[in-house]
């Protein structure tokens, strides 16, 4: 039996920072011999116009909502007031599969950067110099990540992982799907409780055996 958990995100959507924390909780918890596999799906395409007025209010209330929603989670809300936001998150995805060329524990570190200078430090990683920025403070090669950055392979990893994500009905974010065999199954978000996913997951493998 081949089973795989997969994880669909962007570094730049305010709900996979929301659910960060329960995520931590549910993967520690996971049967050992799961396999749990990232995938960026890709948020918004890559843009050089600055987000509409709409746009960034819709944003700032979905802030203010998931704040509301999830314990703990805070927004610095700067952010809007500092930054020429633009809705373009390819470049942040595209930051992380140049992270990963420099060892695969960069995947998860280059996301947390990315959501620490975003959510936390009003930063704005749609641009390539804030990324540039990350990857230097989490210890990568900064002349390496650069041209990683920029390579046409890792746009076609990009391209993959979106086509993956779409391919098992991973279209929002955070998403989860755990495919058994030939069989995918979505697992429900609970953006508050581990339990209720764990317990699911477990059911479906289980009942595979």
């Amino acid at each position: 039996m081949n089973t795989v958990l997969y994880y669909a995100h962007d570094p730049m959507c305010s709900w996979c920072w929301g659910f960060e924390e329960t995520k931590k909780s549910l993967f520690s918890s996971l049967p050992k011999a799961l396999a749990v596999h990232r995938l960026l799906g890709g948020l918004a395409a890559d843009t050089d116009q600055p987000m509409p007025e709409d746009m960034q209010l819709h944003l700032q209330k979905t802030w203010q909502h998931i704040e509301e929603k999830i314990p703990g989670v805070k927004f610095n809300f700067d952010f809007w007031r500092l930054c020429q936001p633009r809705r373009s998150t390819y470049p942040a995805c595209r930051a992380v599969i140049a992270a990963r060329q420099q060892g695969s524990e960069y995947d998860e570190i280059m996301t947390a950067g990315i959501q620490r200078a975003y959510y936390q430090e009003a930063r704005n990683p749609s641009d390539n110099e804030t990324l540039i920025e990350i990857a230097e403070e989490i210890g990568l090669n900064a002349a390496h990540f650069r041209r990683d950055l920029h390579a046409a392979a890792t746009e076609q990893s990009l391209a993959q992982e979106i086509r993956l994500s779409r391919k098992l009905q991973a279209d929002s974010f955070p998403g989860l799907v755990l495919k058994i065999d030939d069989t995918s199954w979505p697992i429900a978000i609970d953006y508050l409780d581990a339990s209720s996913m764990l317990e699911l997951i477990e059911m479906l493998l289980e009942n595979s055996k």
